[in-house]
């Protein structure tokens, strides 16, 4: 039987805990193989099997293996009676699948009655290999890596690592909320919060109605695409236009980026209390204006939630680097009309103080202002793969099914 044979790494480090994260791993590539043929998935030491049916398509699995947080490396590869002669049978189509200089087979005999050591067995089926097919043995950086696993009633046979996204099983880490600018920094921020376990939702405030629907449109196209990482994702749009404009008419210009920043979080924070206490920017250390020590300290003061900023030590080379990586940078640079250039003064302050903002704020309804963003809030659900959208309808949710 055809099998996708998934290694983990981190959460091998987990000790008492290591099963909850296992079974999460497993529970996320079930759903995210929905429909594909995976017959099961199943946990074994170290590892996780899944099975697949005679026709299922193995690339299109391997691709929905490869985006699942949590897979340290994967190989496609069979299950097998524990017969010596069936398992050099594997081993021989391994090796002639794919062309190859060097290879290893590495054995593990999980079953001690076995009659063969693991290096006697691994030595049996090299020697195999280099008599049939050619090759030359490199114990140490093979092209083709061979795996052998000898478990009390089965055999695994698979060929060659193919590497995974690492990082924790998404939901496992628990739920954030990001703000979504539409902008090159906020979706890597939301992928590396998803790479540490986290449920990510999306808080993206248009510049509407004094602006088009370009930054909407982006903010879409950007959530469908990071959705296929974490399965479900819920987009909440604030129309934030005449919120800003009301800001405008009664603060100093130099503190409005500040004060905008500053509701922001507070909408975002408000709107995640439909399960996510904890909110996530792209910001970067120095990157703009609002991005200094003082400003980003004095706008985290507004809200009680945990602020987390996964970008703040890189420079924009790296971000730009992983977002063409991930495969947002070019959506990411599309042009739009963004709130965040809406109303935007010429020489923002960049040491702006709590007392300062907190003044200011006084000529505003803030409550009322905060309120009005949520009321007029709309989500749209994402969810991947399209299998599993009729849940996500049973929700009672706008739904956006990705293809």
């Amino acid at each position: 039987m055809a099998c996708v044979v998934v290694r983990y790494h981190e959460i091998a480090l987990k000790g008492g805990n290591r099963q909850r994260f296992v079974q999460r791993l497993i529970a996320n590539l079930r759903a995210a193989t929905t429909g594909l043929g995976v017959r099961s998935a199943d946990g074994l030491p170290g590892r996780i099997v899944l099975r697949l049916a005679p026709e299922a398509p193995v690339g299109a699995v391997c691709e929905r293996v490869a985006r699942t947080f949590g897979v340290a490396n994967y190989s496609v590869g069979v299950e097998v009676p524990v017969d010596l002669d069936v398992i050099r049978a594997a081993v021989l189509d391994c090796a002639r699948a794919e062309p190859f200089t060097t290879f290893a087979v590495r054995a593990r005999r999980a079953d001690k009655s076995f009659p063969m050591t693991s290096p006697e067995l691994g030595a049996l089926l090299g020697a195999a290999v280099v008599a049939e097919v050619g090759g030359r043995v490199d114990l140490d950086a093979p092209d083709l890596p061979i795996t052998v696993e000898i478990l009390p009633r089965t055999a695994y046979v698979s060929g060659g690592k193919r590497p995974g996204p690492g990082g924790l099983p998404v939901t496992i880490s628990g739920r954030v909320t990001c703000l979504m600018s539409g902008g090159i920094d906020s979706p890597v921020a939301a992928y590396r919060m998803m790479q540490r376990g986290c449920r990510v939702d999306f808080v993206h405030f248009s510049g509407a109605p004094y602006t088009s629907r370009a930054s909407i449109d982006k903010a879409h196209d950007l959530v469908e695409h990071l959705t296929r990482w974490q399965l479900r994702s819920d987009l909440w749009v604030v129309p934030f236009g005449e919120i800003q404009s009301e800001i405008v008419a009664r603060v100093p210009r130099s503190h409005r980026v500040v004060l905008y920043r500053r509701m922001m979080l507070r909408i975002a924070e408000a709107l995640g209390r439909h399960g996510a206490r904890v909110l996530v920017t792209g910001e970067s250390l120095g990157q703009v204006s609002s991005q200094t020590l003082e400003n980003m300290q004095t706008i985290a003061a507004a809200t009680s939630a945990l602020v987390l900023r996964p970008l703040v030590g890189m420079d924009k080379n790296e971000i730009i680097q992983q977002a063409t990586r991930i495969g947002t940078f070019a959506t990411s640079i599309l042009p739009d009309q963004d709130c965040c250039t809406l109303f935007t003064p010429a020489h923002p302050t960049t040491r702006a103080t709590l007392a300062e903002v907190e003044a200011a704020e006084r000529q505003l309804d803030v409550p009322a202002l905060v309120a009005r963003g949520v009321a007029e809030a709309t989500r749209a659900r994402f969810v991947f793969p399209p299998e599993l959208a009729g849940a996500a309808a049973a929700a009672g949710a706008r739904l956006t099914v990705q293809g």
